[in-house]
């Protein structure tokens, strides 16, 4: 199959005109166009693209994500399908179906989770194999030697800093960064997982492992806008993901992160495994797309 084509966080939405600036459309775009949560900048989850059926022709056909909303009065009941490389590959193809504009809007409203959480799959999922493909191999044996498991780097990550419980790796370009630390402290019970309590674990370790490019300054939570933490299952794993805005102490950088937290296999320690985000100059959310998906990528060996 040819490869895909368009830009990371593009969707390709194949609706008619009507559809698009009726309630359908309001619905697909307050879902799939609000903004991306934890950034320093407004932002959207994704990028919309309107193509009206008859324009949906080939050249549209490999992108990397497209939603086509089909309506067919002969048809008994609303259902949405999804699929993967129909034309393209690694590509996702969500088809929704109804009798009519407000069935469609309907099963929009019902399947939102669902439609955005298939499509942040579907780009994490790329990014994780082209991570797998062009592996910095040696960077996972190194984190797994300390911590029993690791993600999967792509080339062009380095190691910037180990120390026996913390693991500092980044992919740096000129005015961009990004990081991701790997960390470990003794597990006692539930209540570490409380939001106050990883706050002050995450604090704890930037403040004595991550210097700010000034004395006295060091990486740290911002507590502003206070990180949110939801328990996810992913990959036979469970973990507190953990998202927010980090500063430095004494300065003015600052970016989103996303930390995982777990218990190990022991249940002797939990693990912190975070991305990380510097790009003064740029937008974020692809950034942050991408080296989030990297910690997704997590495995124990």
């Amino acid at each position: 199959m040819p490869n895909i084509s368009g830009k990371a966080g593009e969707v390709i939405i194949v609706i008619n005109k009507g559809l698009w600036e009726s309630d359908p459309g309001v619905s697909l775009r307050g879902i799939l166009a609000k903004d991306q949560p934890f950034l320093p900048q407004r932002e959207p989850i994704f990028n919309l693209i309107n193509i009206p059926e008859n324009a949906f022709t080939s050249i549209f056909q490999t992108h990397r994500n497209i939603i086509i909303v089909n309506v067919n009065k002969d048809l008994k009941e609303a259902k949405t399908a999804y699929q993967e490389n129909v034309w393209a590959a690694p590509q996702i193809v969500v088809t929704i179906s109804a009798p009519d504009a407000q069935s469609v809007n309907t099963i929009i409203q019902q399947e939102q989770d669902k439609l955005v959480s298939a499509l942040e799959q579907a780009e994490r999922n790329r990014n994780i194999q082209n991570a797998k493909k062009y592996e910095e191999k040696g960077l996972r044996e190194l984190v797994t030697s300390t911590f029993g498991g690791s993600p999967y780097f792509p080339k062009g990550y380095n190691l910037r800093k180990q120390t026996p419980d913390f693991i500092w790796i980044s992919y740096e370009t000129t005015y961009t960064n990004q990081g991701i630390f790997i960390y470990r402290y003794p597990y006692t019970d539930s209540t570490d997982f409380y939001l106050p309590n990883l706050i002050a674990k995450r604090n704890e370790f930037m403040m004595n492992n991550v210097p700010g490019p000034v004395e006295n300054t060091y990486m740290t939570t911002n507590l502003m806008l206070e990180p949110q933490v939801k328990w996810i299952k992913y990959n036979k794993r469970s973990f507190a993901e953990m998202r927010g805005l980090w500063e430095v102490q004494n300065d003015f950088m600052g970016g989103p992160f996303v930390s995982h937290f777990f218990v190990d296999e022991d249940n002797k320690y939990v693990i912190a495994v975070e991305a990380f985000v510097y790009a003064p100059r740029y937008d974020k959310r692809n950034y942050l797309r991408q080296v989030e998906s990297l910690i997704y990528s997590f495995e124990f060996f």
